[in-house]
């Protein structure tokens, strides 16, 4: 096949459809879950007791009833991964009886209204055991019982199709009072897995590395270390954190230095990050040195010590007495835990130790953080010190929200959008860190909602940076979402910064694979159901080839295969021509198809029917009048001229425009 995009087209118009409502998207889930409950599986708490959260997951989606399980408890005690482990035992169940392979997929809870969950839009693929998390999210819903019912419906539904459904849920959230149908499918996590069993059973058969187990024995010797990382894990330690000593453990250089450095990495560099902040009590110069470092990683020691004497304030010495005093600028580095090699300063061989010092640094400094995001911006303007750091600063701030659990630090760092510099790197500096913490687990949902009422907001500038949010990832996991702040964006009176940028969004989004009928849906409905501006707005840049024809050509690819598709088109040009703020963008993506038309990059016969009935519909709306007749003091392009000659008219009108055009050409 010489063309590939042409290729592409004809796969993608087969899927536009006008009547299916787009499901949630899936995900596989991790491998590296799935191997935990194949081959460390732990069910023995602290008192050696069996946790039996997944055993009753099981019962739950086997027992007769619906096929869904509800694993509600407090965090920490594994409820996920016995989740995952209840559906991956169905589905040896069921491939062992009816020789039938189920797939282990998660359900992302894309809601449009995350406050009103639409089940109707749950994922209904037979032979799949799904995992839908709402543990972070239940809390919100206004209407928890109707939910829940809708959810027991749902998996009732799924008997059908051969799968089943797992819902992670809070330790309060699901509504097991409001009927016996919701109260039964729960599984109740009462005691969490032992941690040290856990570390030791991920280091011998996720890492394979059970010479290290001697590290977590309880009975300590001075002999081989023994015992030497025991004391990292409690009664009380999460599953989670176990998994993560063991990974920390399986990485480590077998020696006590190379141990003793493991065990500080876990511990977050608590001990190091507190001692170095003890030693330089009435010291701000080496402090401030330090926090270059870690914004200024990899750079040469002497950008660190301009960028430390910026965040002061201060010029640089001049004072040859002051120059000559004190310690080498490398001892100060050290001293402070970087590591110093030929003239580049490096935090980078202590895994985590940056993230630590801004931890200490933001929770124990609190007045320092609208000076810590001011110098940040002077460091990442187009010359400053750090223009090409924006990716690091912005996963330490992404790391910093996250490790923090809470949407202030989120808040603050989103009020840094007016109150910093107004460039582009700026805006999109802040765009990362939202979009990262948009997804974390425990934090995700508050600052979805915070990205909600951010499209909404009149500043331009915030606006414009939900918009830089929904051009990345955030658009790909949670395209609903994404849409329904964007058609918020795109609302806005004037067509600003911030409308441009949603519109440049939505065409991204468009041509992803698989994304295009999810859109187009959503669009044809803003335009010709709710007739928002968004909506015509957004049709009109959808359809406009004059950045990317891809759009344009799939959906008249489509138009020639299904009536409704075509018909979808045309109500949607009625209905931005009756809006008499989209005129000007009207005239222009009608002139840019009679570009493309020409150019023959489209079905020249079916757009010429297109506009051929466009235009006899709406002669008289400015817009299309201009097209048609032309406008005084505006030469006509050759393509427009063509067009008009190959426009099926009446005759009076016909000879109308043969009239204009005669006349056109005289003068």
């Amino acid at each position: 096949m010489g063309n590939n995009r042409n290729s592409k087209i004809i796969v993608a118009a087969g899927s536009v459809t006008m009547t299916s409502k787009p499901q949630l998207p899936v995900t596989d889930i991790p491998q590296s879950e799935l191997d935990a409950v194949r081959q460390a599986w732990v069910e023995l708490s602290v008192l050696d007791e069996r946790v039996l959260t997944a055993t009753e997951a099981v019962e739950r989606l086997t027992g007769g009833g619906p096929r869904m399980a509800v694993v509600v408890g407090p965090g920490g005690y594994g409820k996920r991964t016995a989740g995952i482990k209840a559906l991956w035992d169905v589905s040896l169940a069921e491939e062992r009886s009816r020789g039938t392979t189920l797939r282990l997929q998660e359900i992302v809870p894309d809601w449009e209204n995350p406050g009103s969950p639409d089940t109707a839009v749950l994922p209904d693929e037979p032979g799949t055991c799904y995992l839908l998390d709402v543990a972070a999210e239940i809390g919100s819903w206004q209407r928890p019982g109707y939910v829940a019912e809708q959810l027991v419906s749902y998996a009732e539904e799924l008997t059908s199709q051969g799968s089943f459904l797992v819902v992670i849920a809070d330790e309060h959230g699901w509504p097991e009072a409001s009927s016996g149908a919701v109260a039964n499918v729960v599984a109740r996590a009462t005691a969490r897995p032992s941690a040290h069993r856990v570390a030791k059973m991920h280091l011998e058969y996720m890492h394979h590395r059970p010479d290290r187990i001697r590290w977590l024995n309880t009975a300590s010797t001075d002999a081989g270390l023994v015992g030497e990382a025991a004391h990292l894990l409690s009664d009380r330690s999460r599953p989670a954190d176990a998994a993560r000593l063991a990974t920390t453990l399986a990485s480590a250089g077998d020696s006590r230095e190379g141990l003793k450095e493991a065990l500080s990495a876990f511990q977050e560099w608590r001990a190091d990050v507190q001692s170095v902040f003890t030693k330089t009590e009435d010291k701000p110069d080496d402090r401030a040195l330090l926090i270059s470092s870690l914004f200024l990683n990899g750079k040469d020691a002497l950008t660190v010590q301009d960028g430390a004497r910026a965040l002061l304030g201060d010029s640089p010495e001049i004072d040859v007495r002051t120059i000559l005093t004190g310690p080498d600028l490398t001892a100060r580095l050290t001293n402070m835990g970087a590591e110093v090699k030929g003239r580049t300063v490096s935090l980078d061989h202590k895994t985590g130790y940056a993230r630590a010092v801004l931890l200490h640094l933001w929770q124990q400094r609190a007045d320092i953080h609208p000076h810590l995001l001011l110098w940040l911006d002077k460091i990442t303007a187009p010359r400053g010190l750090g223009a090409d750091q924006r990716a690091v600063i912005g996963d330490l701030l992404v790391q910093l929200a996250v490790a923090e659990n809470d949407i202030r630090v989120v808040r603050q760092v989103h009020a840094w959008i007016d109150n910093g510099d107004n460039s582009g790197g700026h805006r999109e500096l802040i765009a990362r860190v939202l979009t990262v913490a948009a997804e974390a687990d425990a934090l995700g949902a508050e600052v979805r909602a915070l990205l909600l009422d951010s499209a909404q907001d009149e500043s331009e500038a915030v606006a414009t940076v939900v918009a830089l949010v929904c051009q990345g990832e955030f658009a790909q996991h949670y395209p609903r979402q994404a849409l329904v702040r964007l058609r918020h964006i795109l609302d806005r009176r004037e067509p600003d910064e911030a409308v441009t940028t949603a519109q440049k969004a939505l065409r991204d989004m468009a041509a992803r694979d698989g994304q295009l009928p999810r859109v187009w849906n959503t669009v044809i409905k803003w335009a010709t159901e709710k007739r928002h501006l968004a909506g015509h707005r957004a049709f009109l840049s959808l359809l406009d080839p004059r950045v990317d024809p891809y759009v344009l050509q799939v959906m008249l690819a489509a138009a020639k295969q299904k009536q409704d598709v075509r018909e979808a088109l045309l109500d949607g040009w009625n209905a931005v021509l009756a809006d008499p703020r989209v005129h000007a963008d009207c005239r222009q993506v009608l002139t840019a198809w009679a570009e493309v038309r020409k150019a023959a990059d489209v079905p020249t016969e079916l757009m010429t029917e297109l506009l051929n009935q466009i235009i006899l519909e709406h002669l008289y709306e400015s817009p299309v009048s201009a097209l048609f007749f032309g406008e005084p003091g505006v030469a006509d392009g050759e393509a427009v001229i063509d067009l008009r000659k190959d426009l099926r008219l009446p005759p009076a009108l016909s000879n109308m425009l043969s009239t204009h055009e005669r006349a056109t050409a005289e003068s």
